[in-house]
């Protein structure tokens, strides 16, 4: 007799006949499985409500099934390693993105005009000597 926790990781775990894609943001990246099935969305293990905080990074990561109109569709497993939550949201949204094409290319026109196929490039530009970050000078003193 198994427990409830071990039926729900081999739940999470079965990802058979799934699609991978890679998304990347700042410097995270995201390994994204993606199924057809309920709507579940798992981040390292976790579900993505738990591991997200933030209204705004959950909102964020659902877009792309939203705007395509299968919210509970596709089931995601995914695993995101480096930089802060907001890269990590942005490259598992760019990762589902990705991953959702591989499914359909009819997909491409709608995601690709809310610009979710293409990489985020900004980063944080580096520190320059002789300042006190990349561009803001140390105060002036006169005396």
């Amino acid at each position: 007799m198994e427990s409830a926790q071990q039926q729900e990781k081999k739940m999470k775990l079965d990802f058979k006949d799934s699609k991978y894609a890679t998304g990347r943001r700042k410097r995270s990246i995201a390994k994204v499985w993606l199924k057809k099935g309920t709507g579940k969305i798992y981040v390292n293990g976790k579900d993505f409500n738990k591991y997200f905080t933030r209204d705004t990074h959950k909102m964020q990561i659902v877009r792309p099934f939203e705007i395509i109109n299968q919210a509970t569709d596709y089931d995601v497993r995914s695993t995101v390693i480096g930089g802060g939550h907001t890269g990590q949201a942005g490259a598992l949204v760019h990762g589902i993105a990705r991953a959702l094409l591989k499914f359909d290319e009819n997909f491409k026109p709608t995601l690709r005009k809310e610009k979710l196929t293409t990489r985020d490039s900004r980063s944080v530009e580096r520190k320059k000597p002789g300042r006190a970050k990349a561009r803001r000078s140390f105060q002036f003193s006169k005396r």
